[in-house]
C-alpha cells in the first residue's frame, strides 16, 4: 500500500465524514422491521438516496411476490451497484442487509430517530434499530467504493469490479436476497466481503436448523384420559430425548476461536384444547446451532431420527417433522486468505489494536456467498461485540468513529485487491 494512495482514502473519507453520517441516518429513518418484512419501501429510499451521489447507478432487483411470501415476508427489492476500475481483476462483492428485528420494548432513544450524543468516552454515538446491524456498512461499502472513484480520479491504477450488494432479507434467510442474487446469476463476484464488526475479521460462522415438530394424537375426556392419545405424554417423551441429545453437544467443541460448541435449544411449544381435554396435538419449534466441523445434511437427519424413535413406542401418535430453516456453515474457503490478511492489516492499522481472525456462534448472509463457491469474510462497522452495539436489542448503537475507521480498511483493502 502506497502511503500516497492511503493518505489519498484518509483525505477523502475525512472530507465526506458528515455526508456519510447523515447517509446512514436517513436510513436508520426509515422502518424495515423483519418482521413483517414489508421492506421494499425501505429499499426505494436506499436507492434514492444512493443514486444522489456522485457517479453511482444502482440497479434493482424486485423480488417477486410469490418469493417474498415463501420467505415469509411482505416485499423486498434488492439494489445492486456495479463499478468498474480498468481492465481486468476480480469481481468483489460487498453485502450488507437493510431488514432489521422489530425495535421492542425499553428504548430510552427513539429507534428510528438517528439521535447522536456526544458520549465522553465513546465519542459521537448514533442509536437507532439496524444503524450497526448492518445500516451502517450501507455507509462504510458505499463509501469506501467512493474513495475508490476517487482514488482513479487522482490516477492510482485499479483494475476489477466492485459491486455493492444491499438486500433486506437476511432476518428470514437471505433465500431472496444474496441467494437470489447469485441463483438468478444477476451476480457472479470472484470474492465477498459480508456486513460484520470492525474490531474482528469473521472468517466463519455457525450454521442453523430450525425444526417444527407436530406431535398429533387425539382428543378424550379428561375424566377417562384413556379414552385419547395424548400428544403431550408424547412430547414429553420427545423433549426427554431433546434435552439429552443437548447434553450431548454441549461436549462437542469447534476448534474455531470465536465458536464453542454444538447447540440445541427449543425455544417453542404450542398444544392442547382445554384444561379437562386430553392433548390431541402440540406444536414445538427447535433450534440446533452446527459448528463448522459438522454435515448440516447429518445433523438434521440424526435429529429427525432421533424424535422418531422417541415416539415409536406410541402407535397412537403421528409426528410430523417440518424444516423451517436450514443454514449451512460458513467455512473459510481457498481464496479467503488474502481478504483476511488485507482487512487484519489494515484494521490493526487504523484501530491500533490487535485484530483477531475468528468464528461468531451466529448465522449470517455470507453462508450463501460461500455455498456459490466464493471465498467470503465478514468485516465492517460496529464494535467489538453484538453486546456492546445492543444489537437486536434497546438502544442499538455505533461509535462514529468506528465508522470512519472500518471505511478507510475497506477501502484500502479493495485497493490491494485490486491492484493485486
Amino acid at each position: 500500500m502506497s502511503a500516497t494512495a492511503r493518505a489519498l482514502v484518509h483525505a477523502y473519507l475525512e472530507r465526506e465524514f458528515i455526508r456519510q453520517v447523515e447517509f446512514l441516518a436517513e436510513l436508520v429513518r426509515v422502518p424495515s422491521d423483519n418482521p413483517p418484512g414489508d421492506c421494499a419501501g425501505a429499499a426505494e429510499r436506499a436507492h434514492e438516496l444512493l443514486e444522489n451521489l456522485l457517479d453511482l447507478e444502482v440497479d434493482t432487483d424486485a423480488v417477486p411476490a410469490a418469493a417474498t411470501k415463501a420467505a415469509g415476508m411482505i416485499s423486498a427489492t434488492n439494489l445492486i451497484v456495479r463499478r468498474r476500475f480498468g481492465q481486468g481483476g476480480p469481481t468483489i462483492a460487498l453485502n450488507a442487509h437493510g431488514d432489521v428485528v422489530p425495535p421492542g420494548n425499553g428504548w430510552t432513544h427513539d429507534p428510528h430517530g438517528a439521535e447522536i450524543i456526544d458520549d465522553p468516552d465513546q465519542g459521537l454515538v448514533m442509536f437507532g434499530r439496524g444503524v450497526a446491524v448492518s445500516k451502517s456498512d450501507f455507509a462504510t461499502y458505499t463509501w469506501a467504493l467512493l474513495a475508490l472513484i476517487e482514488l482513479q480520479k487522482q490516477g492510482v491504477p485499479l483494475n476489477g469490479v466492485v459491486e455493492l450488494h444491499f438486500t433486506y432479507d437476511e432476518e428470514a434467510g437471505g433465500a431472496v436476497g444474496p441467494k437470489r442474487l447469485l441463483d438468478q446469476r444477476l451476480s457472479k463476484p470472484d470474492l465477498a466481503i459480508c456486513a460484520g464488526f470492525s474490531y474482528a475479521v469473521t472468517s466463519a460462522h455457525n450454521g442453523c436448523l430450525h425444526l417444527e415438530i407436530v406431535v398429533d394424537g387425539k382428543a378424550g375426556h379428561a375424566a377417562q384420559p384413556s379414552s385419547g392419545a395424548d400428544a403431550l405424554q408424547a412430547a414429553t417423551d420427545i423433549l426427554n430425548v431433546l434435552y439429552e441429545y443437548r447434553d450431548e453437544l454441549s461436549r462437542r467443541h469447534s476448534k474455531v476461536p470465536g465458536i464453542t460448541t454444538a447447540s440445541l435449544n427449543i425455544g417453542l411449544i404450542q398444544g392442547g384444547i382445554n384444561t379437562n381435554v386430553v392433548p390431541d396435538r402440540v406444536t414445538m419449534r427447535l433450534d440446533r446451532r452446527i459448528i463448522p466441523e459438522e454435515s448440516a445434511a447429518t445433523a438434521e437427519s440424526h435429529l429427525r431420527e432421533l424424535i422418531q424413535d422417541a415416539v415409536a413406542h406410541r402407535p397412537d401418535i403421528t409426528v410430523t417433522i417440518n424444516r423451517i430453516l436450514l443454514a449451512e456453515p460458513l467455512l473459510e474457503l481457498p481464496g479467503a486468505a488474502r481478504m483476511i490478511i488485507a482487512l487484519r492489516t489494515h484494521a490493526e492499522e487504523e484501530f491500533g489494536v490487535a485484530v483477531p481472525v475468528q468464528g461468531v456462534p451466529l448465522y449470517t448472509d455470507a453462508r450463501h456467498y460461500a455455498s456459490a463457491g466464493i471465498p467470503t469474510v465478514l468485516y465492517g462497522a460496529g464494535p467489538r461485540t453484538l453486546q456492546e452495539a445492543n444489537g437486536h436489542a434497546p438502544d442499538e448503537c455505533l461509535r462514529l468513529e468506528d465508522l470512519r475507521k472500518a471505511t478507510a480498511v475497506v477501502a484500502l483493502t479493495l485497493v490491494d485487491l485490486l491492484r493485486a
